[in-house]
């Protein structure tokens, strides 16, 4: 008994921290390296400065929503190898969530205030894919990362063109997005049906045009 309880205080920790953006990165800040002064080349508009805030915004959405799918995930499988490889992917998803909290401070903004919602819904999805099978729970990785992928691409055409802080960022985490993906399927993972694929498609656009606001 006292192990499920010690597992429930951890999940309840985890997600007020992931939620109230209180996690901290393991890796560095992602700059670009090759501009000497930044401060020549990312000045922004009042317009600009609020569009990427609420791409950004979107973006550290999608990382309280990671967090809460790979630890659900983690939870639900019987698998050692498996619950090792959905914390070490959800570790690196922390660094994502950090940098993106810290991206929103820098532009002024705040992250979402639906978080709580974001964070008890994606739990809930890790959950039943955990619980369909271990294949399952990977294909849902895969199309996951899959779609993220795409979005982050689409948020790279979108970031103004001299957001260089916001776009080092998009770029790792897009990065590190399409490698979980790729580990996803080498681990065993099968293909979701064509409805599943849909209605994941459906959800994320619902969140991205929420969250882009609020």
């Amino acid at each position: 008994m006292s192990t499920v309880i010690d597992k429930f205080i951890l999940e309840v920790d985890h997600a007020l921290r992931a939620v109230f953006s209180q996690t901290n990165a393991t890796r560095p800040l992602p700059v670009f390296e090759s501009i000497e002064d930044l401060s020549e080349h990312t000045a922004l508009s009042d317009t600009e400065q609020r569009h990427a805030a609420g791409l950004m915004r979107v973006n550290h959405v999608g990382e309280v929503c990671a967090q809460a799918l790979y630890r659900a995930q983690a939870l639900a499988t019987s698998n050692p190898d498996l619950v090792e490889k959905f914390q070490a992917a959800a570790d690196e998803e922390g660094d994502h969530l950090a940098w993106t909290a810290q991206r929103l401070k820098d532009l002024d903004s705040h992250p979402s205030l639906l978080n709580p919602i974001w964070y008890a819904g994606a739990f809930s999805l890790g959950l039943i894919a955990g619980k369909a099978g271990d294949p399952t729970s990977l294909g849902f990785v895969v199309e996951t990362e899959r779609q993220v992928e795409q979005h982050l691409d689409s948020h790279l055409k979108r970031l103004p063109e001299n957001d260089l802080a916001s776009r080092a960022i998009v770029e790792q985490m897009r990065e590190d997005e399409v490698r979980h993906g790729q580990a996803a399927q080498a681990a065993g993972a099968h293909s979701l049906p064509l409805p599943v694929r849909a209605a994941m498609r459906a959800a994320a656009k619902l969140m991205t045009v929420t969250a882009y606001r609020i």
